[in-house]
């Protein structure tokens, strides 16, 4: 089930044997879109502590009761590596952090699409994860925090179009699927959907997300999308490409 992220800050975190906190933000890897940290806000249990939580300790979603349940104890949340500051997070921290609770590492290979892909292994030995370290080639910047690139501008291949004002995540897989655009002025304020898939690279210099579609693209789509929407009420059958 798809939804607005948004709607999920301040929430509140379960762990198996108490309350922890409630959620504050999300860290996504912004080429597959997958959700790797829940950033919590653990109030004054762990005052002045920044706390991140895997989606592979992610239970049950709990909606009427705005909680989301945590398969964690509180002690071992409490022992976990300690992080300063939001971003960005360090590939050092991200392997001690998995290290720590036995889980294996998303950029090693597996699960890059989200926590479906999630193998059930050992964790490595201190040998595997530091030559894994050394090698890896990948940017600690491709971390993106869902608050801090809300209100990025949306750069498509022929102009701006408006700016990010939220994210469709699938809360089974925890993938980011869709953007949520105001387009403003230039689409008479609209909110529209424009697919992750279709993004090309997110720049915090420029605070802009950078999308492979066109204005015409954009508006083509919409337009059928609202079509399709349109007949499905009516219970007419429709046709998509």
């Amino acid at each position: 089930m798809l939804q607005e992220i948004k709607t999920l800050f301040g929430d509140k975190l379960a762990a198996s044997d108490g309350d922890i906190g409630h959620i504050q933000d999300f860290y996504f890897d912004d080429r597959s879109w997958a959700i790797r940290y829940l950033v919590a806000d653990t109030g004054t249990w762990l005052t002045g502590r920044l706390v991140l939580i895997s989606p592979m300790a992610f239970g049950r979603l709990d909606q009427p009761g705005k909680t989301l349940h945590v398969k964690l104890a509180r002690k071992q949340i409490e022992g976990s590596p300690s992080i300063e500051s939001h971003m960005p997070v360090s590939r050092r921290f991200e392997a001690e952090y998995h290290r720590y609770y036995g889980w294996p590492e998303y950029w090693s290979g597996g699960a890059m699409g989200g926590l479906a892909g999630f193998p059930m292994v050992l964790p490595h030995s201190d040998e595997v994860m530091e030559a894994q370290l050394r090698h890896s080639s990948r940017d600690d910047k491709q971390l993106q925090g869902v608050r801090a690139v809300t209100g990025f501008h949306i750069q498509t291949v022929d102009g701006m179009i408006g700016h990010v004002s939220g994210f469709l995540v699938d809360d089974k897989s925890w993938v980011i699927r869709d953007l949520i655009v105001e387009a403003g002025p230039w689409y008479a304020g609209k909110e529209i959907r424009i697919p992750s898939g279709k993004v090309e690279r997110v720049s915090f210099e420029e605070s802009t997300v950078f999308v492979s579609l066109s204005k015409a693209d954009i508006q083509r789509t919409e337009e059928d999308h609202v079509a399709h929407a349109s007949a499905e009420s009516r219970g007419e059958a429709s046709f998509r490409d």
